[in-house]
């Protein structure tokens, strides 16, 4: 008899509509190229009714996050906003809700920000990457933006660790992985210890530092998507299982990395079945009741 799928709340996934990716660098040939040689998916979308019933289909329900809206203009990020919003009100059951991309040195993104943190359906929390012109979240520019997330007690999501955006091109993007260092975590939970904190990615190779930080910020969380667990860090999951075990989240990274493939491989690493309960859906079901969304 065939196992039924677990219950997921996915942290961190990405659109696999060709909408969702509006903006990325991935819309020349050499960028696809370089992501289908990083993650072996070769950029093939899917419409809206087909990305929710593959949602279903593994018993997710997801936080999206787009790739690259902080380098929009104000007027096509609201229409991304829109567009994800609409998607959430029609797919309820499967949409936990979207983490939010600006450049936070532009005043209108963050009044886009204001009006999604007020209006958007679901869990509205804010994305940061080092790359954007403000920089890491430690910078004064994101100061405002934070105090936003604190006012409507809503997360903010600090991503760490080896991006993969970039990997394998000449120069990397541009971007540098110094950003990533789990500091930025540690800087902003400890100047601000009213705001809730997820560090997004498996943090190597800084993973002991990241480790570190989640232990001492009890306004920290870890999501881990973007990785096979047979890859994490043996740390990493030996401390999954004790002293992590109330602290980490599960993220998938949909449509690189498939749900059902990653609850396989979770489930070969060893743990527990009361752990995997608590990383696959447990966790985060505690969390998000503690800032009050259901």
């Amino acid at each position: 008899m065939t196992t039924p799928p677990p219950r997921l709340i996915d942290f961190h996934s990405h659109w696999g509509t060709e909408r969702g990716w509006k903006g990325s660098p991935y819309e020349t040939a050499e960028d696809r190229e370089a992501l289908r040689g990083y993650f072996k998916w070769g950029m093939n979308f899917v419409s809206d009714d087909e990305q929710a019933a593959q949602f279903r289909q593994a018993n997710a329900k997801v936080m999206l996050d787009f790739a690259y809206t902080y380098k929009m203009d104000a007027g096509a990020l609201r229409d991304q906003h829109d567009y994800a919003f609409d998607f959430a009100h029609k797919h309820p059951d499967v949409v936990l809700g979207n983490w939010i991309g600006i450049d936070p040195t532009q005043p209108d993104h963050v009044k886009e920000l204001e009006r999604c943190l007020s209006e958007g359906p679901g869990l509205i929390g804010l994305t940061v990457h080092s790359f954007t012109p403000a920089g890491p979240p430690d910078q004064p520019e994101w100061e405002n933006c934070l105090n936003l997330c604190i006012e409507a007690n809503r997360p903010v999501l600090v991503h760490v660790g080896m991006s993969a955006t970039g990997a394998g091109t000449r120069g990397g993007m541009g971007i540098t992985l110094e950003g990533c260092h789990p500091r930025y975590v540690d800087r902003i939970a400890a100047t601000h210890p009213d705001l809730n904190v997820i560090a997004a990615r498996v943090a190597w190779p800084w993973q002991s530092e990241m480790i570190a930080v989640a232990l001492h910020k009890a306004n920290v969380w870890m999501e881990l998507h973007g990785w096979s667990p047979r890859y994490f860090p043996d740390e990493l999951k030996r401390e999954i299982g004790k002293r992590l075990r109330k602290r980490v989240f599960f993220g998938a990274d949909y449509p690189m990395l498939s749900h059902e493939r990653l609850v396989e491989e979770w489930r070969e690493q060893g743990f527990s079945s009361d752990v995997l309960d608590d990383v696959f859906s447990g966790n985060a079901e505690s969390f998000l009741t503690s800032i009050g969304v259901e």
